[in-house]
């Protein structure tokens, strides 16, 4: 790995195109290396994971509505809309928007956290729609896909946009770009160009995750997969980007981050170096924020110590700087103690989602959001005598460079109105690689098995599985049908129909 060193340069000192971030990027794009065999496999587990996701979601509003916007832009070939009950072929920037959204909804798919927090399985939707309207093979796909993940891994890890309130969008459009470029294989020239229009329209502020949530939560990724896809086109007609988008004098480390004096260390590939990336992200097991994972898995634990929940007195929640002030009390956001606060919001309430978890011994995508769960007057009791602290422990362990030291755990000090104290700890969530039970390809197809149950009939979740299996094999008529459709018989009768302006 090489280490890139960025800094804000003054319009009059360059830097040289080959110097600048977006050109390194490029260049990693457009590197003809060929992926090794734990590569691909991962790759495949995350088609399933967002398959999975997708088809619980799918009957969802704001999926509905994003499905029936793409629907206005049909193209021939174009790409698949995931659950559509017929197969629907859009523009493949459309069709990233639409299984973007639904990939994205649940809030239950990959995750990658470091200097900055991200979901790297966003880049999927744009890169897979971009080659099934271009024709491109398996092989093809899982080399922009390896690509997509590795850039958001190394932006995730260098450059940390939560501090200065930029969404972590800003680092998937760029990433999602650079994954289409090496599934095209154009001129490095090209990628560049695509990778600074892609960040100079997708840097947005962390709003659309702070006080009430909405569903643009769930947009927003879909938003930066669509610019990614339209900055690739753009780039290929000839036409130019702000440059240099990074470190430019007016750009983004000089005004959005760190400032012109700050320098950002981004670590990327050496030429001919192969991309493992997203071997270092992780799936979640539970559908809540990522911080919460392993906080879900202690507190079924502690269910059966704790008993009777009425004779709590109070939890703390020792934990790292960033689950306390983004999913903890350090928030300072009322919505994130109100029962009747938006999904969105309480998936990002570390204090609603540990007393739901310590109660029921459980997690459940649905079930455990539902107003009759969130209201429950002696879950609200109980919510409301959880808080969180920071621990400088935890969050040095947050932010370790090495693996087995980097943790995204807390330790639970549960005091009882008897007096009496239970205590316990957790680093990592039990499906992380480092685990008590690491997601291995079975887990993620029985994750996919369960979420798509009553959604995707059987037959066509073994026809979408059985192509998943084949990934690097697959003709470019196999990926254009590596989607699937939605089971009609099963849609219920009254499901709203989305309305707008078209």
């Amino acid at each position: 790995m090489v280490q890139h060193r960025i800094r804000t340069h003054r319009s009059s000192e360059g830097p040289a195109k080959e110097e600048q971030l977006a050109h390194r990027i490029a260049s990693v794009a457009t590197d003809p290396v060929e992926v090794e065999p734990s590569v691909v496999e991962m790759v495949g587990n995350r088609i399933i994971d967002n398959a999975a996701v997708a088809a619980a979601s799918l009957r969802r509003r704001p999926v509905r509505s994003a499905r029936a916007q793409a629907t206005r832009h049909p193209l021939d070939p174009g790409a698949t809309i995931m659950g559509t009950p017929t197969p629907t072929r859009v523009s493949p920037e459309w069709a990233a928007w639409a299984n973007g959204v639904a990939v994205r909804e649940l809030d239950f798919h990959d995750t990658f956290l470091a200097a900055d927090y991200s979901h790297p399985g966003d880049n999927i939707p744009p890169i897979l729609a971009v080659a099934q309207h271009l024709g491109k093979d398996g092989r093809s796909l899982v080399r922009g896909i390896a690509t997509g993940y590795e850039i958001q891994v190394a932006l995730v890890k260098g450059v940390c946009l939560h501090e200065h309130k930029i969404d972590h969008i800003a680092h998937l459009g760029p990433s999602a770009a650079a994954g289409i470029g090496t599934l095209l294989e154009p001129d490095t020239e090209i990628v560049y160009q695509a990778i600074q229009q892609a960040l100079h329209v997708t840097t947005t502020t962390r709003q659309s995750r702070k006080g009430e949530i909405s569903s643009w939560k769930a947009y927003a990724p879909a938003f930066a997969g669509k610019m990614a896809v339209e900055s690739m086109d753009r780039a290929m007609r000839g036409e130019d980007a702000p440059s240099p988008a990074y470190e430019g004098e007016d750009g983004f480390i000089a005004y959005l981050l760190g400032g012109p004096d700050v320098e950002y260390v981004v670590e990327l590939p050496a030429p001919g170096e192969v991309k493992r990336g997203i071997l270092e992200t992780y799936t979640k097991e539970h559908s809540a924020e990522y911080q919460s994972q392993a906080l879900i898995d202690l507190a079924r634990r502690l269910g059966p110590k704790v008993g009777d929940t009425s004779k709590v007195r109070a939890i703390t929640i020792h934990t790292s700087h960033h689950t306390h002030y983004v999913i903890g009390t350090g928030s300072g956001d009322p919505q994130k103690m109100d029962p009747k606060a938006s999904r969105e919001t309480l998936d990002h309430s570390i204090p609603y989602i540990f007393a739901v978890a310590l109660q029921d011994g459980e997690w459940h995508h649905e079930h455990s959001y539902s107003p009759e769960r969130t209201q429950r007057p002696d879950t609200v009791e109980l919510w409301h005598k959880i808080s969180t602290v920071e621990d400088p422990e935890w969050t040095e362990r947050y932010h370790a460079t090495d693996p087995n030291k980097k943790a995204f755990g807390g330790r639970v000090v549960v005091e009882m109105a008897d007096g009496s104290v239970i205590e316990d700890e957790i680093a990592m969530a039990d499906a992380h690689p480092l685990g008590a039970r690491p997601f291995t390809r079975p887990d993620y197809v029985a994750k996919f098995r369960a979420l798509a149950d009553g959604v995707v009939s059987p037959e066509e979740q073994d026809r979408f599985l059985a192509l998943v299996e084949r990934l690097p094999q697959l003709t470019a008529e196999e990926v254009h049908r590596l989607s699937f459709t939605e089971d009609a018989a099963t849609v219920p009768r009254d499901l709203p129909t989305s309305k707008g302006i078209f």
